[in-house]
């Protein structure tokens, strides 16, 4: 969640003006640019709701492959994709068409959003936040109606999500300010620990669970 914060908040503030951690505010745009009668303005937005399309087809047909190999999981790969991405991002001169960040993000955020499904067994969206406002209202409103405090946890791992991808937002529009196109590098930073902790689990913690499909798959 704080990665999808910072790519959103990254890819608005010094590529575009685009929303590439998810595509309703695309769509929204994609629809105003159409009814002013901007047609050239509509098929800008084309292109990343395509990247997305293309990330959720291929990460999808992927994850099964991988699996087979019995190697390490999808997820994992995943991760070590986004990173090369993140690395080669950062290293586009300034001069460089917006488009090859917002196609790449809004790649590497459908895999990731295909890919990572749930925490502690509870679904979530991991590169949005509207879906995490409403299960934080009904959490609220089940714990009271039934006094189970399972809810409570589910609330407080949705508020968590929330401020997790705010501090990614807050924390990339400051690095961009300052860095421009290089302050995305600092995503390297909560992927590493993912990747590590990921490889961990792969190779050694979770080795003969390698076929198991995980919750909400």
């Amino acid at each position: 969640m704080f990665v999808a914060g910072f790519y959103g908040a990254y890819t608005y503030t010094i590529r575009g003006g685009i929303f590439c951690n998810a595509q309703t505010a695309n769509f929204v745009l994609l629809a105003m640019a159409l009814g002013s009668g901007s047609f050239k303005k509509a098929l800008y937005y084309v292109i990343p709701m395509s990247a997305y399309l293309l990330g959720s087809i291929i990460s999808e047909s992927f994850a099964l492959r991988i699996k087979k190999i019995n190697l390490i999981r999808w997820d994992t790969l995943l991760i070590i994709i986004e990173m090369i991405v993140v690395i080669i991002l950062g290293m586009l001169p300034e001069t460089a068409p917006y488009r090859i960040a917002q196609v790449s993000i809004n790649f590497i955020c459908s895999m990731q959003y295909n890919t990572f499904r749930q925490a502690e067994k509870v679904p979530m969206a991991t590169t949005f936040c509207t879906n995490h406002v409403r299960q934080t209202g009904i959490a609220i409103v089940k714990y009271f109606r039934k006094r189970d405090m399972q809810f409570i946890r589910k609330m407080r791992l949705h508020v968590l999500m929330l401020f997790m991808f705010t501090s990614g937002g807050i924390i990339s529009t400051i690095l961009a300010h300052k860095f421009l196109g290089k302050a995305i590098w600092a995503a390297l930073i909560p992927l590493s620990i993912l990747l590590i902790d990921l490889l961990y689990a792969d190779f050694k913690k979770e080795k003969g669970m390698l076929h198991k499909i995980p919750n909400g798959h």
